[in-house]
C-alpha cells in the first residue's frame, strides 16, 4: 500500500513502528497508515521475520495481504518515537515461543520499549495479550482494553479503568479497534508534544551557551 506522506507534517522525521502478524484487524491498519501518513509519518511495520526477507500476511476480516519486511529482532526499541500494538491476534501469534523457558522475540521487544520512557508504548484491545508473559511492565498502572481481557489485565496487576482511551504517563491504552481514531489522536498529540519539549529544551541549552 502506497501512502503519499504530507510534507511539513508536526510528526515529520519521528518513527513510528506497528507490530504484525496474521490476523491484522485491516480497518484499524488502513486507518494508521493513512492518519500518520497525514502527519508526516511513514508507520514502520515490524515482525518476527524468521530469517526470512519479508513475510505476507493476510487479514482477520477480509484475508487482505500486506508485507512486511521490518525486522524487530534486528530493531532497536529506543530509536523509537512510539510503538503501537495493535488488535486482533497479531499479540497472540507473536508472543509464541519454540521455547518455554525463554521469552519470545516480540515479547523481549516491548520489555525493551518499556524499559525506555522516552519509548510512548501504544497497546490497543487484545495487544495486551503480547504482554501476559512480562507482566510487571503494567503491574499498577491504569490501562483499558476488550472486556474479554478484564479479567486478565487485573490479574497481572494493573488497574482497569472504564473508558475508551487510558494515558499513564508513557503508555496509552483503548478499549477496542472500533476506538482505533481516538487511539491514534492522542498518540498523535503525545509524540508532537514530546517532540516540542524536546526541541524547547535543546533551544534552551543553546541559549545557556552562547
Amino acid at each position: 500500500m502506497n501512502t503519499i506522506l504530507r510534507q511539513g507534517g508536526r510528526l515529520a522525521g519521528r518513527s513510528v513502528a506497528v507490530l504484525m502478524e496474521t490476523d491484522y484487524v485491516e480497518p484499524e491498519l488502513w486507518y494508521y497508515l493513512r492518519r500518520f501518513a497525514e502527519e508526516g509519518v511513514a508507520l514502520r511495520l515490524i515482525t518476527r521475520l524468521w530469517g526470512q526477507r519479508s513475510i505476507t500476511f493476510t487479514g482477520h476480516e477480509h484475508q487482505l495481504p500486506i508485507t512486511v519486511d521490518g525486522d524487530l529482532e534486528t530493531l532497536d526499541a529506543s530509536a523509537l518515537d512510539a510503538l503501537i500494538i495493535p488488535s486482533g491476534m497479531v499479540s497472540d501469534r507473536l508472543r509464541y515461543s519454540e521455547r518455554v523457558d525463554k521469552l519470545a522475540p516480540a515479547v523481549r521487544f516491548a520489555r525493551a520499549a518499556f524499559a525506555d520512557p522516552a519509548v510512548l508504548k501504544g497497546v490497543i484491545c487484545h495487544g495486551m495479550w503480547l504482554l501476559s508473559p512480562i507482566p510487571e511492565v503494567v503491574r499498577g498502572r491504569r490501562v483499558t482494553c476488550h472486556n474479554n481481557l478484564i479479567g486478565d489485565v487485573r490479574n497481572m496487576g494493573a488497574v482497569f479503568a472504564d473508558q475508551d482511551v487510558v494515558v499513564d504517563g508513557d503508555l496509552v491504552t483503548a478499549r477496542s479497534a472500533d476506538h482505533c481514531h481516538l487511539f491514534a489522536r492522542t498518540l498523535i498529540d503525545l509524540i508532537a508534544a514530546r517532540a516540542d519539549r524536546t526541541r524547547r529544551s535543546v533551544l534552551e541549552r543553546m541559549a545557556r551557551a552562547t
